[in-house]
């Protein structure tokens, strides 16, 4: 096994700077997970440590030994690519044994990996069928098990998930928590899909536009997001914002715009005081919303419209109309409310969020 040291990488191609100073230590055994939207350089950073992109500047280390120079074959890497990237001439035998026999491993050896490889994966069944005749489902197992045989040091996964269905999707991510767990091998895995980060990461790292904007356990960056990127993109469905301006009022200070007056709570108040005056924007993720009852403090409500009901089975989701800016409350499935009733909201005083209106860091 292996820990694998990322220091102040950068990556150009020509003018354009797609990766930007990274540093990330990533410990022996673990899973960590790089999300971020397309083009934020999450997969341009994996593909350097695989070695199948130069590095600009900075130094990769795997075991403390600088792999900069290194082709891939001689970074005990094994990756497994979005596309699969199968022989379709090959059974799936000869497709996971491929590397083995190209590193001129004993026939033996080669047998007795893949067919570990395939225990673990359940595909024993397959090994003489091609790839043609497999399910997408079976086809990425078939690319876990090449990279499975090969015992690397480090696995790294590009978006291997998003060719399936969502069901399956659901099934492989389980696959692959259940397969790290077992192997016990240092993962690097990307995604645009923040529902797989949080589920599959030991840690996450974000990314936005070739810088990390935070690295964290998932429940981490979910409850204290470093900024209103990270706020938003963690979470589904996501976190509210609502543009406010921070006003001294009564004793306290307050949240207001034209259609909502919130109080900010004592436990942010002197973070918040030395931004009295200045504009803000509030964070509320939809789950930390109710209807209004007559036990609700009225300093944490607002008025509002209802422009969409979603009914989803286990919760139904409001989308509302408070003045300029729309917001999402997750509500219980119960709830009678249709489309262009007038509803009263109750926030959770201790799960508001704030965020500076120019640099957009938290407060």
């Amino acid at each position: 096994m292996a820990q694998v040291t990322i220091r102040q990488i950068n990556k150009f191609y020509d003018d354009v700077h797609a990766v930007k100073d990274v540093n990330l230590q990533i410990n022996d055994k673990e899973f960590v997970v790089f999300v971020g939207p397309s083009g934020c350089g999450k997969t341009t950073t994996l593909r350097m440590v695989a070695g199948l992109e130069s590095i600009s500047s900075g130094e990769i280390l795997v075991d403390d030994v600088v792999v900069n120079e290194l082709p891939p074959m001689d970074r005990d890497i094994a990756m497994v690519f979005q596309n699969y990237a199968l022989y379709p001439h090959m059974s799936v035998f000869d497709n996971m044994a491929f590397g083995l026999k190209m590193r001129k491993f004993a026939r033996e050896e080669i047998d007795k990996r893949v067919r570990e490889a395939a225990d673990i994966l359940d595909i024993g069944e397959l090994l003489k069928r091609k790839p043609r005749q497999l399910s997408g489902g079976q086809r990425q197992r078939v690319a876990l098990g090449r990279a499975i045989v090969r015992h690397p040091k480090v696995f790294l996964f590009d978006e291997p998930l998003s060719n399936l269905d969502a069901k399956l999707r659901v099934q492989m991510r389980v696959e692959l928590k259940k397969l790290h767990d077992r192997l016990g091998t240092t993962a690097i895995y990307v995604t645009h899909d923040q529902v797989e980060a949080m589920t599959l990461g030991d840690r996450v790292v974000v990314m936005k536009d070739g810088w990390v904007q935070q690295v964290g356990e998932p429940m981490d960056l979910y409850n204290k997001p470093a900024n209103r990127f990270v706020a938003g993109f963690i979470g589904s469905p996501a976190m509210n914002f609502a543009g406010v301006t921070f006003v001294a009022r009564d004793g306290g200070v307050w949240a207001d715009n034209e259609a909502m007056k919130i109080k900010v709570p004592e436990r942010l108040v002197e973070r918040v005081r030395p931004h009295v005056g200045e504009t803000a924007t509030l964070g509320i993720r939809p789950e930390d919303m109710r209807i209004a009852g007559s036990a609700d403090p009225v300093e944490y409500g607002f008025a509002c419209d209802v422009e969409v009901v979603e009914r989803l089975g286990s919760e139904t989701l409001l989308d509302v109309r408070v003045g300029k800016d729309s917001l999402v409350a997750s509500v219980d499935p119960m709830t009678p409310a249709k489309i262009r009733d007038k509803l009263r909201l109750a926030l959770d005083p201790d799960r508001l969020h704030f965020f500076d209106g120019k640099t957009e860091a938290a407060i």
